[in-house]
């Protein structure tokens, strides 16, 4: 009998890094939901991220407050991505109209989950938009099937749009 597999995905948030801590936590809702997500993978994870989103996994993985993997969870895997960072005027990539419908249809797209609406998202107007969807080709695929999410969180603080998820296939 194969295990189940359990996906989680979550924000490069440079501000998850240690040598951007300060004595105030500015995203310590978003923290607490990684967090909680992190430690329902349990066990080896593997990560699919950018240079930066592969830090910042590694860095979230090693917080964890828990880390038991549920006996029949064959594969444990951590994706890093987030959706716009133009949703205000005083947000990293300034604003851009374009930014709220892009990161509505791709929340869609990940809650519903609807592997072939990731497969099409526009990269050049994520590129634009400053959204770092470099794992959505392999999130799709691992997605072919999912009918189940939890959405930990969804807020854009900061004028950057930030999802923490999780998919038990």
């Amino acid at each position: 009998m194969t295990g189940r597999v359990r996906v989680a995905l979550v924000p490069g948030v440079l501000a998850l890094l240690p040598e951007y801590a300060s004595l105030r936590d500015p995203i310590a809702e978003l923290r607490a939901a990684i967090d909680t997500a992190t430690s329902w993978l349990g066990g080896d994870v593997e990560i699919i991220a950018t240079e930066q989103g592969r830090r910042v996994a590694e860095c979230a993985l090693a917080a964890r407050t828990g880390a038991a993997a549920a006996a029949d969870v064959e594969r444990s895997i951590l994706v890093v991505l987030n959706g716009s960072a133009c949703r205000t005027e005083k947000a990293p990539g300034f604003f851009d109209e374009r930014a709220e419908v892009f990161d509505a249809s791709l929340r869609a797209a990940l809650a519903t989950p609807a592997p072939e609406a990731l497969r099409q998202v526009d990269v050049t107007l994520a590129n634009e938009l400053w959204a770092d969807v470099a794992a959505l080709p392999q999130l799709a695929d691992l997605l072919t099937g999912a009918r189940t999410v939890s959405v930990d969180h969804d807020a854009a603080p900061y004028g950057v749009q930030y999802w923490v998820m999780r998919w038990e296939l």
